[in-house]
């Protein structure tokens, strides 16, 4: 084993990043906005509604992605869930290495 592989697979990884309390409050913030933004849009008939954007900011630069993809409220929701997993794993796994410090994981 080299001292960068700690043995551990990838979804064991994205587990533990995604565990992290950071990550957790960040992707109840993105559900709630998703939410929100879902429901104001419901109720707004004239189609001037802005609300759809706020997810999409909160989940920058990972929800840009897939937003470019076909036009639909279907492919901007699959734009903030994938935006918010990728945003918390990175947060996660911020979280953890500032947490750790200089000690192996």
């Amino acid at each position: 084993m080299t001292g960068t592989d700690s043995g551990r697979t990838l979804p064991r990884r994205l587990r533990h990043a995604l565990g992290e309390v950071a990550a957790l409050i960040y992707l109840a913030a993105c559900a709630a906005l998703l939410v929100w933004a879902l429901v104001v849009n419901a109720r707004d008939s004239s189609d001037e509604s802005m609300a759809g954007i706020v997810p999409l900011l909160a989940t920058a630069p990972g929800s840009f992605v897939l937003f470019v993809l076909p036009d639909g409220a279907a492919m901007g929701i699959l734009a903030v869930v994938v935006g918010a997993l990728v945003n918390a794993t990175i947060i996660g796994w911020c979280a953890r290495a500032l947490r750790r410090g200089n000690s192996p994981d």
